[in-house]
């Protein structure tokens, strides 16, 4: 694995980006930004077959964030991964800026779906695998799902097709935080039991804890041995990274004010945080 030094230094710079975009934008979504860092991160900078410098080719792998509320972590990532200048960050949300408040791949190279409306990514990412297969292609898809969007029936449907049509070349990451929208998930919808219902539905299914490096890259190790559709489950923290954020539904949306701010980058950079 690529040093995991690296890969935490990079986790910092993508928090950083993400409080600086939201501040700047004066609206986002900080909570389920933070939660997916080190997922993204790997992936990207460790798991994937891309070329920032060709966001086309077609043998790349392809990532479908489902929870596209999320996507200040994924525009970060992208950008210290080479495919466009980081400065674009700081237009998120603009009219006529690239970095939409929810990925939209027509303004966006590097973008394989356009996404936000929870739900739906798992069926694109099942129709990317097939048709991937049927190309004859050896190009890989993950799909990023929010653990609060698993409470749509969609899907499940597309969880059915991806085992009837085993598709091997597909991989679901559950980002699972535990709060949503306006609560805990499991008092709103509970999930539980989240394995069971993914076995039952005929998936593989491994575990991580979502902001371990090291315990991240021993999950998909073991994806590397499955022949059919994966789900990795990664517990995550909710606002990973900034205490006053961590754990809440207050902050799934919403943007710091000055003060906040300041502590929230302090806490990110690891500084001692005075409190008035």
């Amino acid at each position: 694995m690529e040093d995991p030094g690296r890969l935490r230094e990079l986790a910092v710079r993508v928090r950083l980006d993400v409080l600086e975009m939201i501040r700047a934008a004066g609206s986002g979504h900080p909570g389920g930004s933070l939660s997916l860092v080190e997922l993204l991160v790997y992936l990207y900078f460790r798991r994937m077959s891309v070329r920032p410098e060709e966001p086309g080719w077609e043998g790349r792998d392809r990532l479908i964030l489902s929870k596209g509320h999320a996507c200040p972590a994924l525009y970060s990532v992208l950008a210290r991964r080479g495919y466009f200048d980081p400065e674009v960050l700081l237009s998120l949300r603009r009219l006529d800026s690239p970095l939409q408040g929810h990925p939209d791949m027509r303004k966006l190279p590097g973008l394989d779906a356009s996404t936000g409306s929870l739900g739906q990514g798992l069926s694109t990412a099942c129709g990317l695998a097939r048709g991937l297969r049927l190309s004859e292609s050896g190009a890989h898809v993950y799909c990023v799902l929010g653990d609060g969007e698993l409470q749509e029936g969609s899907v499940w449907e597309a969880a059915m097709s991806g085992h009837t049509a085993a598709l091997g070349g597909l991989t679901a990451i559950v980002d699972r935080n535990g709060v949503q929208l306006d609560g805990r998930v499991d008092e709103l919808k509970p999930l539980e039991p989240l394995r069971e219902k993914w076995e039952a539905f005929g998936w593989a299914v491994l575990d991580c804890q979502g902001h371990d490096f090291a315990s991240i890259h021993g999950a998909f190790g073991q994806r590397d041995s499955v022949s059919g559709p994966a789900v990795i489950i990664a517990r995550t923290v909710k606002g990973k990274g900034v205490s006053f954020m961590e754990d809440t539904c207050l902050w799934h949306g919403g943007c710091p004010n000055d003060e906040e701010y300041g502590r929230a980058v302090a806490e990110i950079r690891g500084e001692e945080v005075a409190h008035g």
